[in-house]
């Protein structure tokens, strides 16, 4: 890492904030030297499989900031497939022990491996045969020594001038647990499907929502069939909100779309009595019911459109247009 740099850097905080950020980042490059041949490798690859390969809960705990970092990682577990719920020592040593079941596994952060608030759950553990797994700078600690499974974090400098308050070595512990929980998404092949199943709400669930969750179906579609009149897919047009009308074969196979530009296009032919095929765009842009409609949203921006027709196997199932994306919140 190159010298911190002082010109320009005289406003009040910045020195203190490049040297903040240049200290965790070489925390970082720790823990991923750490990973890749360090210590931690071999304990890293047992953890993943003994929480993948569990039916039980993932317990996390941890007191004071490693409990803040404990609750973050249980967040992200459980919304990433994960079963998984933070447990306080002290509300453990008060009664809710009785969280932890045989089938779990605790998983416990200290980074001293000294935390006394966690000796009851330690201990719980060792009576009952509840896998621990521990994860501390200090392996040769009482809890590191009590872990089945010790995930030896590097000891690294806290940015805290004082090196007192927990900086770089919350960092570290934040970013170990976003390592366990995507190698347990890659481990389990959860995809965005699962995801928007633990997301629903909001503009994520939105986003992550499927065509075939907000399209139009049935009568609502507008549809005519090859060899309508201009007339016939006109009226169609007009009595639907879309502002064009789907063209289909006998099949049901989308053939072509008619639009209001093209309406407009055809105000020169004075024979309402004209087939469609004549007056309408032979390629609409078409969409399946999987895709999300974040990515739908982007096509209508990128192709300057308000509808999308769905098809499956080429077969019209469905339309969708911007304003029904707006209204579910996906931009």
């Amino acid at each position: 890492m190159p010298a911190i740099a002082t010109k320009g850097a005289d406003e009040p905080g910045l020195l203190s904030a490049l040297r903040t950020t240049r200290i965790e980042m070489d925390a970082l490059r720790a823990l991923s030297e750490a990973l890749h041949v360090g210590p931690l490798r071999q304990s890293f690859t047992a953890a993943v499989s003994a929480i993948s390969g569990h039916a039980g809960r993932l317990i996390v705990t941890g007191m004071g900031k490693s409990g803040l970092v404990a609750r973050k990682i249980a967040a992200t577990m459980t919304s990433t497939g994960t079963p998984a719920l933070f447990l306080h020592p002290g509300d453990a040593s008060h009664g809710d022990l009785g969280t932890i079941g045989r089938d779990d596994i605790v998983m416990a952060l200290s980074w001293s491996g000294e935390t006394t608030e966690l000796g009851d759950i330690i201990a719980y553990c060792r009576r009952f045969g509840v896998k621990l797994i521990v994860a501390t700078a200090c392996p040769d600690s009482t809890a590191g020594r009590a872990a089945d499974i010790c995930l030896a974090l590097p000891m690294v400098q806290e940015a805290c001038p004082n090196q007192l308050a927990p900086t770089s070595s919350t960092t570290v512990q934040v970013v170990l647990g976003d390592a366990l929980a995507v190698a347990l998404i890659e481990r389990r092949g959860f995809t965005r499907s699962d995801f928007l199943t633990f997301h629903p709400g909001g503009r994520l669930g939105a986003q992550l929502a499927t065509v075939a969750q907000l399209m139009a179906r049935g009568a609502e579609v507008p549809v005519v069939r090859i060899g309508a009149s201009l007339q016939d897919a006109t009226i169609e047009m007009s009595q639907k909100r879309y502002g064009c009308t789907a063209v289909v074969d006998e099949a049901d196979r989308l053939v072509g779309a008619f639009t209001d530009g093209d309406l407009r296009r055809s105000f020169a032919n004075k024979h309402l009595g004209d087939d469609i095929r004549h007056h309408m765009t032979q390629t609409p842009i078409v969409v399946a019911p999987e895709t999300l409609s974040s990515d739908a949203l982007r096509i209508l921006n990128e192709k300057a459109v308000s509808v999308l027709f769905v098809c499956e196997d080429e077969r019209l199932v469905g339309v969708v247009h911007l304003h029904d994306m707006l209204r579910a919140g996906v931009a």
